[in-house]
């Protein structure tokens, strides 16, 4: 005897919603097709599906994916950093209230060591023939972040083996969700060799037809539902179901049929999510430009009240964080998302006068402005100018000679408060920010929080 189990996932949506109505339709009519032949099938989203960059997502804090997660028909997902960390604790600990599908995450706990009510470390399902599928989940290991916000984060590959431990004996195959990366998916099919299929997330990699590493098929859909993944199991079903042919494979988005009232959906999830973001915040007597390449009024309150929140000596940002200025009159809080959609929070670093100097020295990079950026949580298209609140630099016939802090002249041995955003912290950018152990983070707030703040505070004309 023979048994086919199908499994199709998704990864790193990231809200990308103008793809949804397409995935939707084709995933239910392969989950009807499948089921009308007998054959097992299972709808998995690994992650990052929700991303507050949209409307949609930041109106209903996530939980508008969670229902169109339902209406898809998912039968188990995991959670990226994405619905981890841009959510305060309340907003993830109600984000799945609605769900009619099962949150897999074996390394999230509450602080006082108790797992979430509202997710699994993993599951055990039983096949109509039999077969024992177990289900597990794994997210990133941001630990700090998920700390900083109420949780309590594992190290995953810890986890894994004990979840792997618990199940084996009973398990036919193993699934694993993990929104670790392709890296750490590889390292984990080297060390844990009893998994069958390891769907990835979170490095956003595609895999046409998957990938063997040691005995496990890794899998991943690329990001922003550009593919729906599929993978097709074939077991012989002896004594012990026994594995006959595993095969994967990507459809490309674009090449799916258009889903029905396809622009009406895609529009009515802006709309539905703006509805949500009228809050009145203030009222311009005049407009606030925003100009990627020069300073202007707007990034430099931006950078004013970042230092404020963050209580610092000093800060700077990057214009292009403002994608765009604000029109004289009224201002919602569906403004300041227009413009600044990032889910970047403000970060506090404690540098040596002369680690400062070498990090503000980099910053003057005439090269940085042009640069597009992608990821760190930048939702914008360049770098842009660099703005500064209480630092100054002095010239001489074009060469740096001094750099003054809050109007006095930085120095080498002396201790200072620089805030900045929390991308700054990530990737290459300044060495001495990624080195440094004394980085604090403020979550949940994101910047354009601190600058409603500053806003609807100062009244701003």
């Amino acid at each position: 005897m023979e048994e086919i189990i199908h499994f199709y996932h998704t990864n790193d949506l990231h809200s990308h919603l103008e793809n949804w109505p397409r995935i939707q339709q084709f995933l239910l009519e392969r989950k009807k097709w499948h089921q009308d032949v007998k054959e097992e099938v299972f709808v998995l989203d690994i992650g990052d599906h929700a991303d507050r960059w949209h409307p949609f997502t930041e109106g209903l804090l996530g939980k508008g994916n969670v229902r169109l997660l339902n209406e898809a028909n998912y039968d188990y997902v995991t959670i990226g950093n994405n619905e981890g960390i841009t959510l305060p604790f309340n907003g993830l600990e109600t984000l799945y209230n609605e769900a009619n599908f099962q949150v897999l995450v074996a390394n999230l706990y509450y602080q006082n060591g108790e797992r979430p009510h509202w997710a699994l470390p993993h599951t055990i399902y039983t096949t109509k023939q039999g077969t024992n599928i177990a289900f597990i989940g794994v997210t990133a290991y941001f630990k700090q972040f998920y700390e900083t916000l109420g949780w309590k984060l594992t190290d995953p590959f810890e986890e894994l083996a004990i979840q792997i431990e618990k199940v084996k004996q009973d398990a036919d195959v193993i699934v694993l969700l993990s929104h670790l990366g392709l890296s750490d998916d590889e390292r984990i099919a080297e060390l844990f060799p009893d998994i069958t299929v390891i769907f990835g997330g979170h490095t956003h990699h595609i895999l046409h037809e998957g990938r063997i590493v040691n005995k496990s098929m890794l899998c991943g859909a690329g990001k922003f539902g550009m593919y729906v993944g599929h993978v097709e199991l074939k077991l012989k079903l002896d004594s012990v179901p026994v594995i006959r042919n595993l095969k994967a494979r990507l459809y490309d988005t674009n090449e799916l049929p258009e889903a029905k009232n396809e622009k009406e959906l895609i529009a009515s999830y802006i709309h539905e999510g703006n509805e949500k973001l009228d809050d009145f915040v203030t009222e311009l007597e005049e407009p606030m430009p925003v100009d990627w390449f020069t300073s202007n009024k707007l990034i430099e309150l931006l950078c004013e009240s970042l230092r404020e929140w963050c209580e610092a000596d000093c800060a700077f940002l990057n214009a292009g964080l403002l994608l765009e200025g604000l029109p004289k009159g009224p201002v919602t809080e569906r403004d300041l998302h227009r413009i600044c959609p990032h889910p970047i929070n403000p970060c506090l670093v404690t540098l040596k006068g002369s680690e400062l100097k070498e990090v503000l020295l980099q910053s003057l990079n005439e090269e940085w402005p042009h640069i597009p950026l992608k990821g760190l949580g930048f939702r914008g298209k360049i770098i842009g100018k660099m703005v500064y609140d209480r630092v100054h630099f002095q010239k001489e016939t074009g060469s740096l000679t001094q750099i003054f802090i809050n109007g006095k002249e930085l120095e080498p041995k002396k201790n200072y408060k620089l805030a900045i955003p929390d991308m700054f912290t990530f990737g290459h950018f300044f060495p001495e920010i990624r080195r440094s152990t004394t980085k604090k983070y403020y979550m949940p707030e994101f910047l354009r929080d601190l600058l409603k703040h500053k806003l609807s505070k100062d009244h701003v004309n």
